[in-house]
């Protein structure tokens, strides 16, 4: 399924390429950092990198940032409210929160790909309030919260 969105270019993006896909089959876009200076962020420090572009989703999408587990795993680099959620009547710029939560100090160079964008189907939900549940999943679930356990 293809799906064309409207994507506003910002100044200090210039050069960059626009947010793309790593390989056919990859569900995320990957955002860059468009910064004109390095970023060192250290061990438990967060900040705000722009990405440079401003999206026009169609109703009933949404963008959800999230982070790109190579950072992840090498590096403790992850983002801070994931998944983040651009909303559809959202037109300012595309920003991702970071945090480093590894060991030691990360540096942040323009272009680097700092998270990934997937653009997904929403639902909006009307509520029908009842006074209690009487289905099969309520009595397999008697424990509640974390009853299921590890194993």
């Amino acid at each position: 399924m293809s799906l064309s969105i409207p994507l506003v270019r910002y100044a200090h993006a210039d050069a960059l390429p626009l947010p793309a896909y790593a390989t056919s089959q990859s569900a995320g876009i990957d955002l860059m950092a468009a910064i004109a200076e390095n970023v060192v962020l250290l061990p438990f420090q967060r900040c705000l990198i722009p990405t440079g572009f401003s999206l026009a989703l169609p109703s009933g999408y949404e963008a959800q940032i999230r982070p790109r587990s190579g950072l992840a795993l090498k590096h403790g680099i992850t983002v801070l409210n994931t998944p983040g959620t651009i909303d559809a009547d959202y037109r300012n710029e595309i920003q991702v929160i970071l945090i480093n939560l590894g060991q030691e100090p990360f540096t942040i160079e323009r272009g680097l790909r700092i998270a990934q964008m997937v653009i997904a189907p929403f639902s909006h939900v009307t509520w029908e309030e009842i006074e209690e549940h009487n289905d099969a999943a309520t009595s397999e679930r008697k424990g509640g919260f974390g009853s299921t356990g590890l194993k």
